[in-house]
């Protein structure tokens, strides 16, 4: 309902006594000026009207046709023209009805027909803009309240669950790794109280904010914004609607808003460009992401480096480097790892499967479903699992990283997965991964180191699990058809020693086992135990011996000695792991901070930042540590008793992975030059060559090709140092 209100009592406005040093009152003569220039003031006497008081610092015929009330306190004001593209426009004020403002110097408000309660930098340029407002009880999109507010006005993000169960509070330093705390650990009560007061901490609770815009940003052609704050360097043009946001933005990482973007109780991140009709509301965006093209995102945390465009985004918590490009396809109530594409006609979650939409889809890193698919809630997968288009009418559970997971043979209701697929038939996209990822990685403040490498301690405990689930299947297999391996082995201890042996004994067996737990009511049949069994060992002993080398590296040294294993077993020993917003922490340092917060020692989210970093830089140390128990894990001993045998079965089978990778890559990459349909739409080689340039000048496989063969040639001197 419109309020009558009278009009306000100007000897009793009260401005700011920070926002008058250097000002002083308009003299006689600028006000006959102003008033001349058809300019008209609600307080007739001119005394709310402040100005710079340096020589020259106010020129009173650079404001036109305007309207003032509360109090304006404006900078330097000159005969200036600020450009930035094609637009240029002189400094001052024309058109504009301007209260409670304050600017910084040379600045432009021009067409603004409401603008209240800022405080805009230098050089700003406001231009074109209907209405512009803040109140004081502004949040900015930041979970908090102000005195007097009920918790009702709390905005929450309800991330990974449509029905909030996991909702968190947004703020202006969130990132995915704070989210996915937040919302994941949710059976410890006073740990989510704490989180509550993290966000809360070091926060004016007071009725006194004001709108922001700092230095150097342009403002134009936009309808409505109100209670925003808005970050330097900010580029905002034909926006419709702008409400309780924060703007990040520098001058390094400059943020962008387009024509028709509505946005709506959310942190747009450093560096982020959302444009054409894009929407978001209750959201937290990272640094250098685009959402564009009639996108919607909607109770969604997306990680930085991310791009969505022409799709919908629901109830998500999605980490580092997602890509989402297309107008049918929906994600919604997930927990995506990051490193992550989302294919045309993807329908993620169009099938809950209860009267309640609390359903999830929960998917590790590297998550890559196919053109169409479409899955049940709730379903899970390992890293760098990729599902071939089909309709999967029953929940899943992949534990099986590097997985290809595709509808039953011949209508069967069986699902069909490769284990380790990624490994025999792309090394190449599996291999450019890590150097993918860090060129698109644009951020120039990294918050959180992100693990790009596919083979890191995260999907190495992946690879043990489904180690381990293959040699219980085979032993289930193998008794199942009363083999001889399987003859006078009693116990179940006796009877997996067995299909350990059996796998490693018959390197050539083909034959098939059927896990009931990768599928609801149907389960899946496992095609290629063997080879998978044999390609994921030959990758644990990659990953730890290359993790090993480095170690040497780092420290000058040629080769692992006995001196530098007691280092190694010196260092503190993590078998359990997670990927907390793209970042992997053992499991117990996650236990750790917890215990900090709860106990006090650790009060605001930049402390808990602060502690991944320390977790960041210990890394390399866990990392190694944890490389030498794999080994040691593989072989069933110390590494003080490997053989001579030993060492060279796993230097062996090491640059055989290493070379693996190179020949599989190059030859992944050849197709595109020498494939019959690949090169056909050329009319010469030539034309290939300019197209999609030629295969001898491919920079990465140029520096693939090099790091193989030194890593070859140095891993061979590598366990030398263990055999004296």
């Amino acid at each position: 309902m419109v309020k009558i209100e009278k009009p306000a009592d100007y000897s009793k406005v009260v401005v700011p006594a920070e926002l008058l040093q250097n000002k002083r009152r308009l003299t006689p003569a600028e006000i006959e000026i102003l008033e001349k220039n058809l300019n008209h003031n609600d307080d007739p006497s001119w005394s709310n009207f402040y100005v710079d008081d340096s020589e020259d610092g106010f020129d009173p015929s650079l404001i036109h046709l305007s309207f003032f009330s509360g109090y304006v306190v404006l900078g330097k004001l000159q005969n200036l023209v600020l450009k930035y593209n094609d637009l240029r426009l002189q400094c001052g004020i024309r058109r504009s009805k301007v209260s409670n403002t304050v600017t910084g110097d040379f600045c432009v408000i021009r067409n603004v027909f409401y603008l209240d309660n800022y405080r805009l930098g230098n050089r700003v340029i406001l231009f074109n803009i209907n209405e512009m407002s803040c109140t004081n009880h502004a949040k900015f999109g930041n979970g908090i309240l102000k005195k007097g507010e009920p918790e009702e006005h709390r905005v929450w993000i309800g991330v990974a669950n449509e029905n909030e169960g996991r909702k968190i509070l947004p703020f202006e330093d969130l990132i995915p790794a704070d989210a996915y705390l937040w919302s994941h650990y949710r059976d410890d009560a006073e740990l989510l109280k704490r989180f509550v007061e993290l966000t809360e901490s070091g926060v004016s609770h007071e009725l006194d904010t004001y709108g922001i815009v700092a230095d150097d940003a342009v403002i134009k052609n936009v309808s409505i914004i109100k209670d925003a704050k808005i970050g330097q360097a900010a580029y905002i043009k034909g926006a419709f609607k702008l409400k309780n946001i924060t703007v990040l933005s520098s001058e390094e990482e400059a943020s962008q808003i387009g024509e028709g973007v509505e946005m709506v109780n959310g942190i747009m991140g450093y560096g982020c460009k959302v444009f054409y009709q894009a929407i978001a509301v209750r959201f937290v965006l990272g640094r250098n992401c685009q959402v564009k093209y009639g996108a919607r995102v909607l109770n969604s945390v997306l990680g930085d480096n991310s791009t969505v465009s022409c799709c919908e985004i629901l109830n998500n918590l999605i980490y580092p480097f997602h890509e989402q490009h297309h107008n049918s396809s929906f994600l919604i109530a997930t927990t995506v790892m990051g490193q992550s594409n989302i294919a045309a006609g993807a329908t993620i979650g169009s099938n809950h499967n209860s009267r309640s939409p609390d359903g999830e889809i929960f998917a590790k890193r590297g998550f890559w479903p196919g053109l169409c698919s479409d899955f049940k809630h709730n379903s899970r997968f390992a890293s760098f699992v990729l599902v071939s288009k089909g309709s999967y009418q029953y929940e899943l559970d992949i534990p099986y990283p590097f997985a290809l997971v595709a509808p039953g043979n011949n209508g069967s209701p069986k699902i069909s997965i490769i284990p380790a697929w990624w490994f025999m038939y792309d090394m190449f996209a599996i291999t450019r991964n890590k150097d993918k990822f860090l060129k698109r990685d644009k951020r120039k403040k990294k918050v959180q180191i992100i693990e790009t490498d596919p083979l890191a301690p995260d999907t190495m405990q992946e690879i043990m699990t489904a180690l381990d689930r293959i040699i219980g299947l085979t032993a289930g297999y193998l008794k199942s058809i009363n083999d001889e391996y399987m003859e006078g082995k009693l116990t179940a201890e006796e009877q997996y020693q067995a299909a350990k042996d059996y796998l490693h004994q018959n390197t050539e067996a083909d034959f098939t086992l059927e896990d009931s737990i990768c599928q609801k009511k149907y389960g899946a049949v496992i095609y290629k135990p063997v080879q998978a069994y044999k390609m994921y060992r030959k990758t644990v002993k990659y990953f730890a011996t290359r993790t090993l080398m480095d170690f040497c590296q780092d420290l000058n040294q040629e080769m692992l000695t006995h001196e530098l294993v007691d280092r190694i077993r010196k260092l503190p020993l993590y078998t359990e792991w997670e990927n907390v917003g793209g970042q992997i922490i053992p499991s117990e340092k996650i236990r750790e901070l917890f215990e900090n917060i709860k106990n006090g020692s650790i009060n605001n989210w930049e402390s808990v930042h602060q502690f991944y970093n320390l977790c960041n830089c210990a890394y390399e140390q866990y990392k190694v540590r944890y490389a030498l128990y794999l080994l040691e894990q593989l072989y069933s001993r110390p590494i003080e008793e490997f053989s001579v045998d030993l060492y060279r079965n796993i230097t062996d089978d090491v640059s055989i992975v290493a070379y693996d990778i190179y020949n599989a890559s190059l030859k992944s990459r050849e197709k595109d030059y020498t494939d019959y349909y690949r090169n056909m739409v050329y009319r010469s080689e030539k034309e290939m060559d300019e197209v999609i340039g030629p295969l001898e000048d491919n920079s990465f496989l140029l520096k693939l090709r090099k790091d193989t063969a030194d890593f070859t040639t140095k891993i061979r001197e590598m366990f030398v140092g263990l055999t004296k």
